[in-house]
């Protein structure tokens, strides 16, 4: 059986569509003995879109997970969850074509590497709208705020090693 974890993840483009940002991203996953453990990501001073944050915030998770886990990704991002809630990924963004439109989609470079970073994970994808009392969520945002105002990036060079 594959060990859960939880990716909490969220993102702020100071000034969008092109402000120094920041994203945040929470690992939440449970030891062997029933013990629930964290660890925060913080990054900023990027010079992009909010989507664009959005998408960096969960590929960090998935980064740095170092073996296959059952995956739940919670984001206030309809952007993210919706691509793949809504089957979106297996359309358009995989076939590089906005949906109903002959237009390129947005963020080719970050989707493929979203997509292979959750390669042989078994992975779902929760919205929360407007973060909906979720506390991991909040913190996320507050990471993500954190970042994009670049006084207090976290980052943990403990890479889920114990998962499992």
């Amino acid at each position: 059986m594959l060990d859960f974890v939880k990716i909490y993840s969220d993102g702020s483009a100071r000034g969008n569509p092109n402000g120094p940002g920041g994203f945040g991203t929470i690992l939440e996953y449970t030891d062997k003995s029933g013990k629930i453990h964290t660890r925060e990501y913080s990054e900023g001073f990027v010079r992009t879109t909010n989507n664009r944050m959005e998408l960096l915030g969960v590929i960090t998770g998935f980064e740095h997970l170092n073996k296959p886990c059952r995956v739940e990704v919670i984001s206030d991002s309809q952007y993210v969850c919706k691509a793949f809630n809504d089957h979106w990924i297996d359309g358009w963004v995989k076939a590089g074509l906005r949906q109903g439109k002959n237009k390129k989609v947005k963020n080719p470079d970050l989707w493929n590497r979203l997509l292979n970073a959750m390669e042989g994970h078994e992975v779902t994808f929760t919205w929360v709208k407007g973060h909906a009392g979720h506390v991991q969520n909040e913190r996320c945002d507050k990471l993500a705020t954190a970042a994009a105002d670049g006084d207090s990036l976290l980052t943990d060079e403990y890479y889920m090693s114990t998962v499992g």
